[in-house]
């Protein structure tokens, strides 16, 4: 048997554990690759199709739109059928819709095949990290899941590769090619989840304690039983409502704010940022090979978070990202007619300063609630934050245009200020907390 003040958070990583991170940061990393694949593929896409701007704005966003429904959906099926049946929709939706489109005639049909992706990386978000935080151990918590920041955007970067390589290759078609090669990726990631058991947490919340008994001496060993889970059922089963109205509405008003002001300042340069350095004097060279470094910032400073997550503690983490980058947003409006180093410079700090809180993203909404609502959590401040992003993308075209580059810059470093007095008003530190601990309104 274990020791009395031994639970199954305090065992060491295992094979297991390791595997499930693969497994499901495989989502974030095909998350990645098939939003930024129809950017690539877009130029072919708009010629062959005959595109409207019109459909070539609509097609641009409809994964977004997606991702929005998606994530209410998403968190409510995996609360509501268990993580792991949903585990499986995300990329069958993938492989089937990355393969429609290579057949497809019409702007609409593009959209709708686009809309269905984002719905899959909608429900993605809620399950996939709902799935492995059950399962981590405390002191792994912060830095698998952030990690899964960092996949997404290799999957982007992968993205770049693959598609640059076929349109080179393959010819007049090769936007078909570009859009189905996404189907690959699914399939991989649809037979590395075979055989990935339910969550011992979600099956005890539904009473089905020998289920989850199994599932735990599966996972940890025979010695380990209910008994070393830090997390009993209660007695009287709470609802969605009845959480929010006991206190847990403030923690998603938290994570729909912070996680919003983080993206959306972030999706916007990311989006524009060739068309932003430009705007910020940068010509030529100087915006090809500025843009290029900054995208290799982002995942420098998202690198640097998942190393220190656990050593300064994730409150700490998410002011001192804001502020920061906040205050590199600041310097860029200021000094928005500086020469090209200082403003490469401001702008890569900006992009590493706000790595602390992309990573956060995935970390603070599976730690901040309990297993009953936890996936729809995620799910609500997925598809809130990406409502922001796509406003704000959308808007970067139009602000440059009408106040000016300095004026834009201003806006997004408001938008940031505004994280940090989320942050500093509401965010707890869960660091050392077992789940049960981190989701208590006391904490």
């Amino acid at each position: 048997m274990t020791s009395p003040n031994t639970s199954i958070e305090d065992v060491p990583l295992n094979n297991f554990h390791r595997l499930l991170t693969v497994r499901s940061g495989g989502g974030s990393f095909v998350d990645g690759y098939v939003l930024s694949i129809i950017g690539i593929a877009m130029l072919q896409v708009t010629a062959a199709l005959n595109l409207t701007e019109f459909w070539q704005g609509m097609i641009a966003a409809s994964a977004l739109m997606g991702v929005f429904f998606g994530g209410f959906i998403g968190g409510w099926l995996t609360d509501r059928l268990g993580r792991k049946t949903v585990y499986f929709i995300g990329p069958s939706l993938f492989i089937l819709c990355s393969l429609a489109q290579f057949w497809v005639e019409s702007a609409a049909a593009l959209f709708a095949f686009r809309f269905i992706i984002g719905l899959a990386v909608g429900i993605e978000y809620p399950v996939a990290t709902s799935l492995l935080v059950e399962f981590l151990p405390k002191k792994q918590r912060g830095p698998r899941l952030a990690a899964l920041t960092i996949l997404w955007f290799a999957g982007a970067a992968f993205a770049y590769v693959v598609g640059n390589a076929i349109l080179n290759s393959v010819g007049d078609d090769a936007w078909r090619y570009a859009l189905a090669s996404a189907a690959v990726i699914g399939l991989v990631l649809l037979l590395l989840r075979i055989g990935t058991p339910e969550s011992a947490r979600w099956l005890l919340s539904k009473g089905r304690e020998r289920e989850a008994e199994g599932v735990i001496q599966r996972v940890y060993g025979p010695r380990y039983s209910l008994r070393d889970l830090p997390e009993q059922p209660d007695e009287k089963k709470m609802t969605f409502s009845d959480l929010l109205h006991s206190g847990y509405g403030k923690r998603l008003f938290f994570v729909s704010v912070f996680w919003s002001c983080s993206i959306i300042p972030v999706f916007a340069v990311y989006a524009f940022a060739p068309k932003v350095l430009q705007a910020l004097n940068l010509k030529g060279e100087w915006a090809s090979y500025g843009s290029m470094a900054i995208t290799l910032l982002f995942v420098v400073g998202c690198v640097l978070a998942t190393r220190l997550i656990n050593t300064i503690g994730r409150r700490s983490m998410l002011i001192h990202s804001f502020l920061w980058s906040g205050l590199s947003l600041l310097m860029l409006a200021v000094f928005s007619n500086g020469n090209e180093m200082l403003v490469l410079f401001l702008f890569g700090a900006y992009a590493v300063f706000i790595g602390g809180a992309q990573v956060l993203q995935l970390v603070y909404p599976n730690e901040l609630f309990p297993t009953e609502v936890r996936a729809f959590a995620v799910g609500i401040g997925t598809s809130l934050s990406r409502v922001g992003a796509a406003v704000g993308t959308y808007l970067v075209p139009v602000s440059l245009q009408t106040l000016g580059i300095g004026n834009t810059m201003y806006v997004a470093a408001v938008v940031t200020f505004i994280g940090l007095m989320a942050a500093w008003a509401m965010a707890p530190e869960t660091r050392s907390l077992n789940l049960r601990d981190a989701a208590a309104l006391s904490s």
